[in-house]
């Protein structure tokens, strides 16, 4: 039985349904109850058409729990006319596409409409996305439930928001691993689905982001799971695959003049990658580029991702100067205060204030690492 070819198939079965007139919920119902029937009969009788096969278990999953519903006798007198379907006439790109956006409706808290992506077009299970977010599967499959009940009413008679697909994509993407699903490579895998089905040059520079982030991945924690800072990363151990292919699409999606954050984002990565050492990194271009993004988004967590660039690229004391003019309460404002008052010599200070920050980070990995900041500066102990 091959489990990827179902996953890859779930959407656009989901999306026939859709198109067909049942509701997003009972849709992805039937094709969950038709994917248990493809495990149970393809190993011994494997279909030649996958997908038509799915569709058409599906859609009579769906029939017959339309029957079984008296409030609902006008649709299966309707449904009951129409011959059992085969393969979608429609294209397959269009259905996922369609399923992409309605699962980033703006109706959807964020975590919902990761959820509900992971569960409609990452094709994963309800146990599965809970673990991955370490929560039981109970509430997951509350969650993904009150999600679905939310989008069933909607219609596809207007264009999907793009910029919304791509925030849920990011988010799915940030959550990194944990449990047993690799949420980041889903996510890399999800965007390049969307970025091949668009004409967007957005999605092309999230997927560019994505991969030149995760092919630090290996370098990025020691083998106890500590934090490793990019400036201290082993980058022998980078992924120069995923750097070129990333760099490759970032540099198409450019040539388009059309930017946005997520390529400008890309832009910036891309520079720590083609730096041979943390100490050639060329700081300057990359103020440039959070000075693009500033302009695009006006975000105060850039702001801040800024100001410790100036510090690199004009003196720790500089980028002091930029700190001050945002807001104290801003996540991590506190350890990129202590790392600029390192570096400009006042250990003193920056030693308190990593111990300040540690107590304020918002996981154990990252308040380990700035407690042994704070340790190492306390000792006098040398970078």
């Amino acid at each position: 039985m091959d489990a990827e070819l179902l996953r890859r198939l779930t959407p656009s079965v989901i999306g026939v349904l859709v198109r067909r007139g049942a509701d997003f919920a009972a849709a992805e119902d039937a094709v969950q109850d038709a994917l248990v029937e493809a495990v149970r009969h393809w190993p011994a009788d494997p279909p030649r058409d996958p997908k038509g096969w799915l569709v058409t278990a599906a859609w009579r999953k769906f029939l017959d729990a339309t029957r079984a519903e008296t409030a609902r006798r006008r649709r299966e007198d309707l449904a009951d006319e129409e011959p059992a379907p085969g393969p979608a006439p429609a294209p397959a790109a269009d259905d996922t596409l369609q399923l992409y956006f309605l699962c980033a409706h703006p109706s959807l808290t964020p975590s919902s409409a990761v959820a509900l992506t992971l569960r409609a077009v990452g094709g994963l299970t309800t146990r599965q996305i809970a673990r991955a977010y370490l929560v039981p599967e109970a509430t997951m499959a509350q969650r993904i439930s009150r999600a679905k009940r939310t989008v069933s009413g909607v219609r596809f008679d207007r264009p999907g928001d793009v910029a919304t697909v791509l925030r849920v994509l990011y988010l799915v993407f940030n959550e990194g691993y944990s449990g047993d699903v690799d949420l980041a490579a889903e996510a890399i895998r999800l965007t390049r689905l969307l970025a091949a089905r668009v004409d967007h040059p957005e999605a092309a520079g999230l997927l560019a982001l994505m991969l030149l982030h995760h092919a630090r991945r290996a370098a990025r924690t020691t083998p106890d799971g500590g934090l490793v800072p990019l400036a201290e990363q082993d980058r022998g151990r980078w992924d120069t695959a995923l750097i070129t292919e990333g760099v490759g699409i970032l540099q198409a999606a450019l040539a388009r003049d059309r930017l946005g954050e997520f390529q400008a984002q890309a832009a910036i990565a891309a520079l720590h990658a083609d730096a041979p050492t943390a100490e050639e990194t060329d700081w300057t271009q990359i103020v440039e580029w959070y000075d693009e993004l500033v302009r695009l988004t006006d975000s105060p967590v850039v702001r801040l991702n800024r100001a410790v660039a100036v510090g690199e690229a004009e003196g720790p004391r500089a980028g002091l100067a930029a700190l001050a003019e945002l807001d104290v309460s801003l996540p991590r404002h506190t350890a990129a205060t202590a790392y600029l008052h390192e570096r400009d010599g006042d250990l003193a200070t920056a030693a308190r204030l990593y111990a300040e920050a540690a107590r304020k980070a918002s996981n154990l990995a990252e308040r380990d690492h700035l407690n042994r900041q704070a340790a190492r500066l306390n000792t006098r102990e040398p970078r």
